[in-house]
C-alpha cells in the first residue's frame, strides 16, 4: 500500500473516531501516533488531511448537504459521511492531488470499509463536488 493511501485510511479513521466520540483532533492524532508510529510522509499527510478536514468541517458539511438532496447528513452512514469529508477537504481545499486520484481513492475506501453501494454513492457526490474545485 502506498504512503498516501495509508495516510488517507488513517485520516478516515481519525475523522470517524472524532465524529463518533466527539474527541479532540490533536489528542486523537497524538494518541494514534504514540501507538502506531509510521514514516514521516504518512504521518505528515494523515495529519494534514485530518486537521484540515476538521478545520473546514462546517463548509465541507455544507457541500455534502448541498449535493446530497433529500439526504440528512446525520442519517447518512457514518463511514460514508467521513469518507466524503476527507475527500472533499482534499478535493476543494488541498488541491495538490489530481481530481481523479481523490475520487478514485475515496471510492476505494468506500468499497473497502462500507457497503456495496457506497462506492457509487461516494463517486456520484464527489463527481458533483469537483465542480467547486474547478470553479475556484
Amino acid at each position: 500500500m502506498g504512503s498516501r493511501r495509508k495516510a488517507r485510511e488513517i485520516a478516515l479513521q481519525m475523522i470517524y473516531s472524532i465524529d463518533v466520540s466527539k474527541s479532540d483532533i490533536k489528542d486523537s492524532l497524538n494518541l494514534y501516533w504514540e501507538n502506531n508510529p509510521d514514516e514521516h510522509e504518512v504521518v505528515a499527510f494523515a495529519n494534514m488531511l485530518s486537521t484540515g478536514t476538521m478545520e473546514n468541517l462546517a463548509k465541507i458539511d455544507e457541500l455534502i448537504t448541498q449535493y446530497t438532496k433529500n439526504w440528512n447528513l446525520k442519517r447518512m452512514a457514518s463511514v460514508d459521511r467521513n469518507i466524503l469529508r476527507v475527500a472533499i477537504y482534499e478535493l476543494v481545499f488541498y488541491k495538490d492531488t489530481p481530481v481523479n486520484v481523490v475520487i478514485n481513492e475515496a471510492v476505494e475506501l468506500a468499497k473497502k470499509y462500507s457497503t456495496s453501494e457506497s462506492g457509487g454513492f461516494v463517486n456520484g457526490i464527489l463527481d458533483k463536488v469537483k465542480e467547486v474545485r474547478e470553479g475556484l
